[in-house]
């Protein structure tokens, strides 16, 4: 035990001992039995993590090491998710670079030091390679924050989701959806984004409100004009139709009839549909091909023609659609969707076809969560797996599978119901990128060279991880690569939630390790945060159930956001994330862990800076309360006296209710509890028992054994919540690490709790006279008056109560009401109610 115990240094010691001694590695010869699986979240490495990353990733930490110390073998890995968009992005800021597949490859390509004005194209095995570089860089920076908050993950275990073993799981799970049927290639309308040039699905959709403006324009109908309303006036050369709700009885007479459209003069029909809104705009609408999701199901349910416009680029496309005039559209040809908009705006006017001013309006758009651009929908070939957007038998199972989930605040399943009720479309998997797992497909070239792609060739499992841009498919040759009659690699990537949903298959081992993964799927724990409910949970579920007809995990605990002051989620994009190095250098990890744990799983939670003062407030008093403890000398003795099986058993109702909170997972429960009894046991139990303890005998005795006890079962509490101050106490007294001693149960009390809660009342008030009357606290009471209905409670910790508050004469009285009165010497006299 060190002269002068102190925080500072704790996080670098004992990191290294854990590592060096094992003391967090799976155990994997336990039966299932006696396994805790968790299927930890891998963080997207695409910078720098933030509070909000060490707020949830603790919750889940604390549930590993209760479940350590419960004796199970905690199978706890960690991975990175390192594939996508992110990186991509984040390659390009850094290096100034972009990914032109068309490029050979160059091996001595090295990037500039820093980045120019203009972009340098590379080809895409040299933006991978740059992707990997600097993924590694960013994994080291992520391993080292959660080392030092003192994550109790096996780091023997550590994937990445870009690594062979992923690539391997992830193609394979497809290949086997493919063969099923579950996994389809389709050509239709897809959600685009036109800066990041991919699609994206359902789940990473965001609506925010965008400028806009209502242009009334004039088409030509049978029986005269007929004014539509529309914010896309650049869309006029995609319209397929007019459409209008069947009960509107001004536009009844038009049904099935039709118009032709402004400046291109295209003949389209009017038609009727449910989805038309009376009393939006004129109550008739364009169909285009395509402005809105609105436009597909028109164009879907209707059965209309298509006449695309606007091209990956977002630019309108240099042709026009096959019977658009070429003329007026050749003013439209190549410009991006806002100067096409206005271009056709002023023809519309030089026509007389545009009816007064535009009308300014605020809408609600698509976004891609990640984009900075409305999103558009332009056709094209896609990968999608089945999850019940088109098929009701599975949808139901899919909601089946929620209900069998036990959910940690329970209300959070709710959200999961409403997404997959809401579900519209199957879950587009592919994307038009290049740092992913790449789809293991090819397909035959005709002899025209066109690809065949109802017959997609596919490798065998056994080659598994393939890059089928650089191997062959079986029966193929690298010549063949191109040619008419030959062969050509699928160019797209899987999306990152295609493989961040087999987390649980990919941490396992699937199908690499039997063993392994019959030990740990399905898991015991999935935590999260609860705006990923709709993809990464429900992705996880859909993938498991159509494999393996269960659900991934038992249990899911989903926390809530971390709020800046003002209340509002902390994220990169908005600019108010706190880093979490500098608070865990300058409060220390535990007190950061303790500021965590105070926020319950299914809330959000506001960033306090305050908080992490407790927290090391906390730290420190455990070092301080320890080392009285364990100065006084061994135990040993008999426990005899009442204060000391009082205060026992105050605690052994603290371990009962920590053990029930920790079993409905609600951790900030048992902390409150453990914390609540440790001041009670620093500010009055140690205070009434310090003058017995440093005198000699059996009643010495019995305390020096009853706070030796109560240290043991206080750490072992405050483990889960402070593990680097409790592992440093153990460690001056105790053999082995903390975190692999058993979690204390709660025995049967020898004690009466109310002694230890009666003494410490008047105790309280005896410091609060003193207090009042600006004396020391050492400082002499003549005479202690009291009378209490506890009279008899009291009297047994009399000699205590005395030897605490230096009482010369101790007056005790049973009576109806609790009174003290205390004299401080003569004259001075202060009384206590």
């Amino acid at each position: 035990m060190p002269e002068k115990p102190t925080l500072d240094g704790l996080e670098q010691v004992w990191v290294a001992r854990w590592d060096e001694q094992g003391t967090y590695r799976f155990d994997r010869t336990s039966p299932r039995e006696r396994v805790y699986a968790i299927d930890t979240p891998p963080p997207t490495v695409s910078g720098s993590l933030h509070v909000g990353h060490v707020f949830s990733y603790t919750h889940a930490d604390i549930m590993a090491r209760h479940q350590r110390m419960l004796g199970k073998s905690v199978f706890y890995p960690i991975g990175w998710d390192d594939n996508g968009l992110p990186t991509e992005r984040r390659v390009q800021n850094v290096y100034g670079v972009r990914c032109d597949p068309s490029l050979p490859y160059d091996p001595g390509f090295t990037p500039p030091d820093k980045p120019g004005k203009r972009e340098i194209s590379i080809s895409r095995r040299n933006f991978v390679e740059l992707c990997h570089k600097l993924t590694e860089i960013d994994e080291q920076a992520f391993e080292e924050v959660w080392r030092r908050v003192g994550l109790s993950v096996d780091w023997s275990l550590l994937y990445t989701t870009i690594g062979d073993d992923s690539r391997r799981v992830s193609q394979r799970a497809f290949l086997r959806n493919l063969a099923r049927g579950e996994a389809y290639l389709a050509e239709a309308p897809t959600l685009w984004d036109v800066s990041y040039r991919t699609a994206v699905a359902q789940a990473e959709l965001e609506d925010r409100e965008w400028p806009g403006a209502f242009h009334r324009i004039s088409f030509y109908g049978e029986k005269g004009p007929v004014w539509i309303e529309t914010t896309r006036p650049e869309l006029i050369p995609a319209c397929v139709a007019l459409v209008a709700h069947p009960d509107d009885e001004r536009y009844q007479p038009l049904f099935g009839t039709s118009a032709l459209s402004p400046l291109f003069g295209v003949e389209v029909p009017i038609l009727a549909h449910h989805l038309a809104e009376p009393d939006k705009g004129s109550g008739i609408a364009m169909i285009c091909t395509f402005g809105d999701i609105t436009d597909v199901t028109w164009w879907r349910e209707l059965n209309l023609e298509t006449r695309p416009v606007i091209g990956w680029d977002g630019r309108l496309l240099p042709e026009p659609p096959e019977g658009v005039e070429p003329g007026p559209y050749k003013e439209l040809a190549g410009k991006t969707v806002h100067s096409a908009r206005e271009r056709i705006v002023e023809l519309l006017r030089e026509s007389g076809d545009l009816d007064g001013d535009p009308r300014p309006v605020q809408r609600t758009v698509k976004f891609y969560e990640r984009g900075d651009k409305p999103l558009e929908i332009v056709t094209t070939r896609q990968w999608y797996i089945r999850n019940g957007g088109r098929d009701e038998a599975l949808r139901e199972r899919l909601l089946e599978r929620g209900r069998e989930l036990e959910w940690h605040p329970p209300h959070m399943r709710v959200r999961y119901d409403n997404w997959v009720q809401g579900l519209s479309g199957d879950w587009l998997i592919s994307r038009q990128r290049f740092f992913g797992v790449p789809f293991p497909v090819w397909y035959r070239l005709d002899e025209a060279g066109q690809p065949v792609y109802d017959e997609p060739i596919t490798p065998p499992e056994e080659s598994l991880p393939i890059d089928p841009s650089s191997d062959t498919p079986p029966g193929y040759t690298e010549d063949q690569r191109g040619v008419p009659g030959g062969f050509m690699a699928d160019p797209d990537v899987m999306d990152t939630w295609a493989t961040s949903s087999l987390t649980p298959q990919i941490a396992g081992r699937w199908e690499t390790d039997d063993d392994l993964f019959r030990r740990v799927f399905p898991a015991d724990l999935r935590p999260q945060s609860h705006e990923i409910i709709r993809t990464w949970l429900f992705a996880t579920v859909v993938r498991s159930h159509l494999e393996f007809g269960s659900t991934p995990w038992s249990d899911v605990a989903i926390s809530g956001w971390i709020l800046d002051p003002d209340r509002k989620k902390m994220s990169k994009s908005k600019g108010n994330v706190v880093t979490p190095m500098d608070l865990l250098e300058q409060h220390g990890s535990d007190a950061v862990r303790y500021w965590a744990a105070g926020g319950r799983y299914g809330v959000d939670t506001a960033f306090d800076a305050g908080q992490l003062k407790i927290g090391r407030r906390l730290a420190i008093k455990i070092l301080n309360a320890s080392k009285f403890v364990l100065g006084l000398g061994e135990g040993g003795g008999e426990i005899t006296e009442p204060l000391d099986l009082s205060m026992l058993a105050a605690l052994s109702a603290t371990v009962r209710e920590a053990t029930e909170a920790f079993t409905a997972y609600e951790h900030t429960r048992a902390l409150e509890a453990v914390e609540r009894f440790f001041w009670t046991f620093c500010d009055d139990y140690l205070e009434l028992v310090k003058a017995r303890a440093y005198e000699e005998g059996a009643a010495a005795a019995s305390a020096h054994e009853a706070l030796r006890q109560a240290l043991d079962v206080l750490l072992r509490l405050f483990a889960p919540f402070l593990p680097f101050v409790t592992e440093e106490v153990w460690s001056w007294w105790r053999d082995g690490s903390v975190h692999r001693a058993a979690w204390p149960e709660a025995g049967q009390p020898g004690g009466d709790p109310a002694v230890l809660e009666a003494a410490s009342q008047v105790l309280r008030q005896v410091r609060k006279a003193k207090s009042e009357a600006k004396a020391s606290m050492r400082a002499e009471v003549s005479r202690l008056t009291v009378t209490s209905p506890q009279a008899a409670l009291i009297r047994l910790a009399q000699d205590d109560l005395c030897g605490a508050g230096a009482v010369e004469e101790f007056v005790l009285e049973q009576g109806e009401s609790h009174t003290v009165e205390v004299l401080l010497g003569s004259p001075a006299v202060a009384a206590v109610q």
